[in-house]
């Protein structure tokens, strides 16, 4: 990040009309989460001087006392990421070993890690004794577990929030000219159980509080094909029919007893080019091209670049390997943070080529992948270990048991902007046992690795590769 000397000096060159200064100060407001005291103050005053073409003292001081509020907004984003929350934390650490275990060398992948922590987490909730302690230790959940949901809670609540402020934002753009649409942001959660079945209270309060996630009773036992159509419209509705079918058809029948389901959907506001496929042979993809003030960096065999949304609370991470067979080396090497803590990132002139693609992967189911990283008893392997007397009485003969994690995703990347969706279901069933920017050019033409990350809190809401573009 650029330091307060820098940011200031770079202030004192500025010469912004109106609208760039609208556009500036409500990016400080969007990075502070709130307005600053002195914000309506600096605004009014801002505007009278720049109208009246004034080059006093009182400008310089404006624009020093302006720009030192950017420097508090990166301050406050840097810390932001430098201690990440516990809900965050356990979303970009598991995101990544999934990536581990599902991604093929050969093909497009793309997760959702906020929407599948988001399911587990619920059950989470209900867990008890060595099934507690197993989803733990995989899911990179920490001690103190009432601390664990209330982070979860408070990560919707910023998610909801800076969607308001993406709208408010770009209402307040269109009195000075032209501006973005909002970004759409759909965050859901519900679960559907037995109806009759003995959930306890406790463990439905919990995650309707934290987790936004009401109860919707079905008939499993008597009508296990119409509670599937059920669970499956809703996921269409709320990603904007973008994922259909989370779960096939037979995969719920009597013996299901909860379903914990979560649903994201992302909308935020072309020359042929050549794209090394697999990084080998080069093959005509669609490209586009853009040139831009984005942040820029150069790691240990990349090249890292942060393409702000409109309202620079989301941003799309582009992670380039140097070599254009060098995906795998990178992907081994990634932090939770997407490495962005080992690059240092500078303001630049970039000229950016990459490809359009849309991404859209058959449904994957993820139990066997969960029980290969350690989570077993929460699958009742082996038979009479699974524990979930938080959610529901645990009895010899009618205990609850995980029997497998559905997940599906979308993403279409084109220059309109960025289309995302995921969903992921969890099913529980019952057992019998600046400075002039320097021009950098960044050509995006082999694989790389992609996020899109809630930038105040670090959150991955998707996280994937492209190896072939389409």
């Amino acid at each position: 990040m650029p330091s307060t000397e820098e940011n200031v000096r770079f202030l004192l060159k500025l010469r912004l009309n109106c609208r760039q200064f609208r556009q500036f100060q409500l990016m400080i407001a969007s990075a502070l989460k709130k307005p600053h005291p002195l914000q309506r103050l600096i605004e009014r005053k801002f505007m009278c001087v720049t109208l009246l073409r004034s080059r006093n003292a009182t400008t310089k001081f404006l624009y020093c006392l302006t720009h030192l509020l950017l420097c508090v907004s990166f301050d406050y984003m840097k810390s932001a990421a430098a201690e990440p929350s516990p809900a965050v934390n356990a979303i970009n650490s598991f995101g990544i070993d999934l990536l581990h275990k599902v991604a093929k060398p050969d093909a497009n992948v793309l997760l959702s890690p906020y929407s599948i922590q988001s399911a587990l987490a619920m059950a989470y909730a209900g867990a008890d004794g060595t099934t507690h302690d197993e989803m733990a230790k995989v899911l990179h959940y920490p001690k103190d577990e009432a601390e664990l949901h209330r982070s979860f809670a408070a990560l919707r609540k910023a998610l909801d929030a800076a969607i308001q402020r993406s709208a408010a934002e770009s209402e307040q753009l269109k009195k000075y000219g032209p501006a973005n649409d909002p970004i759409t942001l759909t965050v859901a959660n519900r679960l559907f159980g037995q109806n009759g079945y003995d959930f306890r209270p406790p463990f439905l309060a919990l995650v309707k509080d934290s987790y936004d996630a009401p109860f919707e009773p079905v008939d499993f036992i008597n009508g296990s094909a119409a509670a599937t159509k059920e669970i499956n419209q809703w996921v269409e509705e709320q990603t904007r029919k973008r994922i259909c079918n989370l779960i096939p058809d037979g995969a719920l029948n009597h013996l299901t007893r909860l379903v914990l389901v979560n649903a994201i959907y992302l909308k935020a506001a072309t020359k042929p080019g050549l794209f090394h496929v697999n990084g080998g042979k080069g093959a005509e993809v669609p490209m586009m091209k853009q040139r831009a003030e984005f942040l820029y960096g150069k790691g240990d065999g990349f090249s890292l670049l942060k393409l702000p949304y409109n309202d620079y609370q989301l941003v799309f991470l582009i992670i380039l390997p140097d070599k254009m067979d060098g995906l795998g080396s990178i992907e081994t090497r990634l932090s939770p943070s997407m490495n962005v803590d080992s690059v240092k990132l500078e303001r630049c002139d970039v000229t950016l080529r990459m490809p359009k693609f849309k991404i859209e992967p058959p449904m994957i189911a993820l139990g066997h992948t969960l029980q290969t990283l350690g989570m077993k008893s929460a699958f009742d392997k082996p038979p009479g270990s699974a524990n979930f007397e938080r959610i529901a009485p645990r009895r010899p003969n009618d205990y609850l048991a995980l029997s497998e994690l559905y997940h599906k995703t979308f993403l279409n990347l084109d220059e309109e902007g960025t289309e995302a969706a995921a969903a992921t279901a969890l099913v529980a069933i019952a057992m019998g046992i600046h400075e002039p920017p320097k021009q950098v050019e960044v050509n995006v033409d082999h694989p790389f690795l992609f996020a899109i990350r809630h930038e105040p809190t670090g959150a991955l809401l998707f996280l994937g590769h492209v190896t072939v573009p389409r």
